[in-house]
C-alpha cells in the first residue's frame, strides 16, 4: 500500500513509520505544521509541532530513507480545533482538543489530502489496535481496540474517527508492550528522538497556562460565584475559566457553613455565574450525549446494551448500559454518525461536564463515541426531581433521548441556537450542566 506516515517529530511516530516501511509499504513522511507562529519553539515536554519537531521529523525520515514533506494545516487547525476549544469554554463546556484534532485534522484534513494524492492509508504513532474479524456475511470488518499497553492506550481519543476513516488507518504501535520498548527500538534503528521527552498538555498552549490562554482570547468577564440556592459567595473574572468538579482557585473568602470543601457544580455562561456546592452533588449515574460516532455496525441501535464507558482520556472505565437514538435530521439510529446516546452507570461518577467525550467499550473493543450534553442524578437523586439540561428555543433542533432535553455541542465559530441554553428542573439533582 501507499502509506502516508504522520511524523510529529516524536519517537512514537518515527517508530510507527519505520514499522510501516518494514511491512513493505510505500511510505512517505509528512509533518503537519499546525502553528501559525513559525517561530514557535518547544519548551521541554510542553507543546508540539514546533520548528524543532519539524527538524526531528525530517531527520527521522532521512534515517528511514523515505520522502519527507511539511504540510501547512495551520488554518484548518485554527478554525476547527482552537476555535472549538475557545467556543466550548465560552459556552460553559469542557472540550477535549486532542479528540477534535483527531476528528478534524489527522483523520480528516490529512487523510483527505492523502487520498486525493493516491495514498491508501495514514499511519500514526497512536497506541491502539485495529483487528479484522469475519462480519458474518462472508466479508470482514475492522474493529478498533485498546492498545496492549494500558498505560499508553489512546483508543479514547481515536473513537471519534468513524468506520470509513478507521478503514484507512494504521497503528503500528498497538501491539507494543510498553513505551520503553518503543524507545529501545528507536535507539537500535539510530533514530535521534529515542530519548526525546513526550509532549504533554495542550499543544497550542505550550506554556501549560490554559487559564491564561483563555483569558487572552476571551477577555475579562466579571461575574458572581453563587451557591446552589443562588446566594452570592464571591466574584470571578470569567466563568469560562471554571469547569465542573474544580475545587482549587475558586477565590472564595468565606468557608462553607459546615466547613466542607466546595466544588464547581455548574457554569452558567448566559448569567455569567459559577455555581459551587458540596462534593455529593457532583455524583451522577445517568448521562446523555449527542453527535454519536458509531464504529460497531454489528451492535444494534435502539436497545439497551451492557458495556463499559469511559469519560476521560486517562480515566477508568465503568460498567454501564447504553442506548442509541436517531439523528437530528430524522435518520435512523443505525448510521455511523449522528444521533443521541443514553448511558446508565452502574457506579456513579463525579464531576462530569458537558463537552467531555463518552467512549463505549465491550472488553477492549471500541463500539463508539459521543459528546456528553447532560448528566443527572437518576437512581441517586435527592428527591427534588430529575432535572435535565434545556436547550431553550433550540430544543427542536436536537435529537433528545426520551425523557431528556439536552444541549448540542457548539460547532467551532458558531453563533446560532447552540449558543443559547438554559437549565430546567431542580438544581439539586443537576450537576455537570451548561447553562
Amino acid at each position: 500500500m501507499r502509506v502516508l506516515a504522520a511524523l510529529s517529530g516524536g519517537v512514537d511516530s518515527a517508530v510507527a513509520a519505520a514499522r510501516a516501511v518494514d511491512a513493505g509499504h510505500d511510505v512517505v513522511g509528512v509533518h503537519m505544521a499546525l502553528s501559525r507562529s513559525r517561530a514557535q519553539h518547544r519548551n521541554g515536554s510542553r507543546g508540539c509541532c514546533s520548528i524543532e519537531d519539524a527538524g526531528d521529523a525530517r531527520r527521522a525520515a532521512d534515517v528511514l530513507g523515505i520522502p519527507y514533506y511539511v504540510w501547512d494545516l495551520s488554518e484548518e487547525f485554527e478554525e476547527t480545533v482552537v476555535a472549538d476549544f475557545l467556543d466550548e469554554y465560552a459556552a460553559g463546556r469542557t472540550p477535549n482538543p486532542c479528540v477534535r484534532c483527531n476528528e478534524h485534522i489527522k483523520f480528516s484534513a490529512l487523510l483527505d489530502r492523502g487520498l486525493a494524492l493516491g495514498f491508501d492509508a495514514v499511519a500514526t504513532g497512536h497506541y491502539a489496535r485495529i483487528t479484522e474479524v469475519p462480519d458474518g456475511v462472508g466479508g470482514r470488518r475492522r474493529e478498533l481496540h485498546r492498545a496492549v499497553d494500558p498505560d499508553k492506550d489512546q483508543s479514547y481519543v481515536l473513537a471519534v474517527m468513524g468506520p470509513e476513516r478507521l478503514a484507512r488507518s494504521l497503528f503500528p504501535l498497538g501491539e507494543v508492550p510498553s513505551k520503553a520498548d518503543v524507545r529501545a527500538e528507536a535507539a537500535v534503528r539510530g533514530l535521534s528522538v529515542s530519548a526525546k521527552p513526550d509532549s504533554y498538555d495542550i499543544c497550542f498552549v505550550a506554556d501549560g497556562d490554559t487559564q491564561g490562554f483563555l483569558r487572552s482570547h476571551l477577555g475579562s468577564r466579571p461575574g458572581e460565584v453563587v451557591d446552589a440556592d443562588g446566594r452570592v459567595l464571591g466574584e470571578h473574572d470569567g466563568a469560562y475559566a471554571y469547569t465542573v468538579g474544580q475545587r482549587k482557585g475558586l477565590g472564595l473568602t468565606r468557608p462553607a457553613a459546615d466547613g466542607r470543601p466546595r466544588y464547581v457544580l455548574e457554569v452558567r455562561p448566559q448569567a455569567n455565574q459559577v455555581v459551587v456546592g458540596p462534593a455529593e452533588l457532583l455524583s451522577v449515574d445517568e448521562l446523555a450525549a449527542d453527535e454519536t460516532v458509531w464504529l460497531a455496525e454489528d451492535v444494534a441501535a435502539g436497545e439497551w446494551t451492557d458495556v463499559e464507558v469511559q469519560v476521560r482520556a486517562h480515566g477508568a472505565p465503568v460498567p454501564a448500559q447504553v442506548r442509541r437514538h436517531g439523528a437530528a435530521d430524522g435518520s435512523e439510529a443505525g448510521g455511523a454518525e449522528g444521533g443521541g446516546l443514553e448511558a446508565r452507570l452502574a457506579t456513579p461518577l463525579r464531576g462530569i461536564a458537558p463537552g467531555q467525550s463518552l467512549v463505549v467499550y465491550v472488553g477492549t473493543r471500541v463500539l463508539g463515541q459521543a459528546t456528553i450534553s447532560g448528566a443527572r442524578r437518576g437512581r441517586i437523586g435527592s428527591g427534588h426531581g430529575r432535572g435535565v439540561i434545556g436547550a431553550g428555543d433550540c430544543e427542536a433542533s436536537l435529537s433528545s433521548p426520551p425523557g431528556w432535553s439536552v444541549s448540542r455541542r457548539r460547532t467551532a465559530g458558531s453563533t446560532g441556537c447552540a449558543d443559547h441554553r438554559r437549565v430546567r428542573g431542580g438544581f439539586r439533582d443537576l450537576v455537570a450542566l451548561a447553562a
